[in-house]
């Protein structure tokens, strides 16, 4: 398994026991009645186990050994790379869901609006959906305890609707019109959750997928909706890899044998204790003659660089954007037991030229995250991500049909696209890192949602829905209730783009993700290169 979430920083308590356990023993050491403690070495003499049970055993205050164990096993992986990492009993369960392509629950996407659960939309398929919720409703009620205006939190909700499959729940829901509350008893179940955000037709022959992870259900996901792209005459597919960080190394190379002709290289990995395997296409590849771009950003990690160098090195398509992350790590996961588990890095993966695209971090993680943090901010407004004169030979690398491709650090795009800082303004910036955009346009498509509906799609929506002064005036005032003042120079030079958001944020309640990316589409500039090609 590939993964790429960053461990959080923990405090080296793996030190700090052995530098206090060297104290204790140190001949210098004096107190008032001169005891001191030896440890006979016996054998399958375990040094960290006997520290903490010495710790244990003779603290000044009580310690909870288990919380020990966790952080010196957390700070040892930490410290031979910046992905491997452990994982406790309490997170292992939403560290798994997002690759297992599943969780168990009532099937609906919410979220909390002034200190109530609001029904986004059930999920297609899901037990909520066939019982009728919809999306609007509040959830007041959960086994008769009350959940609205009681500060609930997103992890109890989550605590509350998640559950086994075929266990139930009770529900009381509000919805608007309805004097009483509406009471359903659901019957939780297998809940997908999703690789592809969105696929559809972005002209008559251009097709678009956006792909968030690589999951066990990716492949079978992105089949089904490439094929219908196809029936509708896609002979160019724009496969949008940005932001996504990876997941399963078997699914990018499912995925990457769809596009590849039979024996071509895709990937290999090797590790001091994990041969040289070699990964091939085979003859089973359904879009091996499309036409394909990728786009990728330096929030496209692992697997997405899998992906992105299998087709630049093979002068299979071509690779848009930004230089990507640099993960060039492979982990595997171990379960324990107690039901914590361990991913620890086992190989290096290679692209078919030979390049190892990771990041170097000898000189520790925090280092590692500070290099990628300065590098990212140099690369999105710099004109060229790579100068090739500033790369040493070593690291350059050669296609079959002759391109120039780059090692030591992320993958380097065949054609550089610069963040679009057109219209940008810090207000802009407060305005959607603080959720006005989305909670306003909640409330407002909450309101009107029967008047909404009246628009067929988001294609009409987008033309015919009018964002007037006097609702970016109520946008406005609601971003000064939240403590953000209204900023006329800044407003007059973003304009088009909050108008731009604020209608693609209430295409997102009335179409999900098919709405907001269908509006935004024609403001991405890296999509709008893509497409001109």
């Amino acid at each position: 398994m590939i993964n790429n979430k960053q461990p959080y920083i923990y405090f080296p308590i793996l030190f700090s026991l052995v530098f206090c356990a060297g104290l204790y023993f140190g001949d210098k050491l004096s107190i008032n009645h001169s005891s001191s403690a030896v440890f006979p070495l016996k054998l399958g003499f375990n040094k960290l186990n006997e520290i903490i049970n010495y710790i244990e055993e003779e603290y000044v205050d009580s310690v909870d050994r288990s919380y020990l164990e966790n952080k010196v096993i957390a700070t040892l992986l930490q410290d031979l790379d910046p992905h491997s990492y452990y994982i406790s009993p309490e997170e292992i369960a939403a560290m798994n869901e997002p690759l297992q392509g599943n969780f168990e629950g009532i099937g609906v996407e919410f979220s909390i609006q002034k200190d109530t659960i609001v029904v986004l939309a059930p999920i297609v398929g899901g037990p909520s959906e066939m019982l009728g919720i919809m999306a609007g409703d509040r959830i007041v009620e959960v086994d008769s305890e009350n959940v609205a205006s009681v500060g609930i939190t997103n992890r109890r909700v989550m605590e509350l609707l998640k559950g086994q499959k075929g266990s139930k729940v009770n529900v009381g829901i509000y919805r608007k019109g309805n004097k009483k509350l509406l009471h359903f008893t659901i019957e939780r179940d297998k809940i997908p959750i999703h690789s592809i955000d969105v696929a559809y037709m972005l002209n008559d022959q251009t097709g678009y997928i956006k792909l968030s992870r690589f999951s066990k259900t990716t492949h079978d996901e992105f089949i089904e909706s490439a094929k219908k792209l196809k029936e509708k005459s896609m002979n160019h597919l724009i496969l949008d890899l940005r932001g996504n960080g990876g997941g399963y190394l078997d699914a990018a190379i499912k995925l990457a044998d769809e596009f590849l002709p039979k024996g071509k290289l895709i990937v290999y990995t090797e590790g001091k204790a994990k041969p040289k395997k070699m990964h091939y296409a085979t003859s089973s590849g359904n879009f091996e003659t499309i036409k394909l771009s990728v786009l990728i950003d330096e929030g496209s990690a692992s697997a997405s660089e899998i992906i992105a160098g299998a087709i630049q090195d093979n002068d299979r398509g071509t690779i848009l954007g930004r230089r990507s992350f640099g993960k060039g790590l492979v982990q595997e996961q171990s379960d324990w037991p107690d039901g914590s588990a361990i991913r620890l890095t086992i190989a290096r993966y290679y692209t078919p030229t030979g390049r190892c695209i990771q990041r170097p971090y000898d000189e520790g993680t925090k280092k590692y995250y500070e290099d990628f943090y300065e590098d990212m901010a140099w690369t999105m407004e710099s004109e060229k991500s790579r100068p090739d004169s500033t790369i040493a030979d070593s690291l350059k690398y050669t296609t079959p049909r002759g391109k120039t491709v780059y090692g030591g650090g992320g993958i380097t795009p065949d054609i550089f696209v610069p963040v679009d800082t057109i219209g940008g303004s810090m207000y802009l910036s407060e305005l959607n890192y603080n959720g006005i955009f989305r909670n306003f346009s909640f409330d407002y498509v909450d309101k009107h949602r029967a008047e909404l509906n009246k628009y067929e799609n988001p294609e009409t929506f987008e033309e015919k829905f009018l964002i007037t002064n006097e609702l970016l005036e109520e946008l406005y005032q609601k971003a000064e209730q939240s403590g953000i003042q209204k900023r006329e120079k800044e407003i007059q030079k973003s304009d088009e783009r909050i108008r731009m958001l604020l209608k693609a944020n209430m295409a997102r309640y009335l179409w999900h993700n098919e709405g907001f990316y269908k509006l935004i589409s024609s403001s991405d500039s890296m999509l709008k290169k893509a497409v001109e090609l």
